[in-house]
């Protein structure tokens, strides 16, 4: 062989040597791109469900501190709700401490039944206000829904079934049925 063979044998083999290693640097270049890519996007995909994770957190918090706003406004609405009532039953109060006040000094007791039959009145009035109202029983047909039957009795005035006595007074709240009436019935 020739020096001239050897050495473009030797160039050949060189320049296939060369684009071998620049063949696989590339294709270690194109790996190690693809996988730089991978890490960036795993690590932004990593602190999205961070961002996401730190979102709910806040928002559980939030309504966690919403329900416990809610309960204790809901308990001081319950502690509270009766104020107004006790406030319009305050002159009440008041007004039957002066009847006994006075009725210690003098013996009038006609003022005194005067005094009480008014603060009956102003009481009955502030209950009327919040929605209280007493039922009239007597002559009604009986109900068991507003009526407690406690005693029938043989009436030639009334037919069967009639409240011939209220005993004690029924009251509706609103709507509803707060206390019975306790009354007689015919038979």
């Amino acid at each position: 062989m020739s020096k001239q063979t050897e050495k473009q044998d030797l160039n050949e083999q060189s320049a296939e040597e060369t684009a071998t290693y620049t063949e696989a640097e590339g294709f270690a270049a194109e790996e190690a791109a693809p996988e730089g890519e991978a890490a960036a996007e795993l690590e932004a995909l990593r602190r999205q469900a961070e961002e996401s994770q730190e979102k709910y957190l806040r928002t559980q918090a939030d309504f966690d501190n919403f329900r416990r706003r809610s309960r204790v406004e809901k308990e001081d609405f319950a502690k509270y709700a009766s104020s107004k009532l006790v406030e319009q039953l305050l002159p009440v109060l008041d007004n039957f401490e002066r009847a006994i006040a006075a009725s210690k000094d003098s013996q009038d007791f006609d003022s005194l039944l005067k005094g009480i039959e008014m603060t009956q009145r102003q009481l009955s009035q502030a209950l009327e206000q919040e929605g209280l109202a007493a039922m009239n029983a007597a002559g009604a047909a009986f109900n068991p829904e507003f009526h407690q039957a406690v005693m029938q009795v043989e009436s030639d005035e009334h037919d069967e079934g009639v409240v011939v006595e209220e005993l004690q007074k029924g009251y509706m709240f609103k709507d509803k049925v707060l206390r019975p009436a306790m009354v007689k019935v015919s038979k």
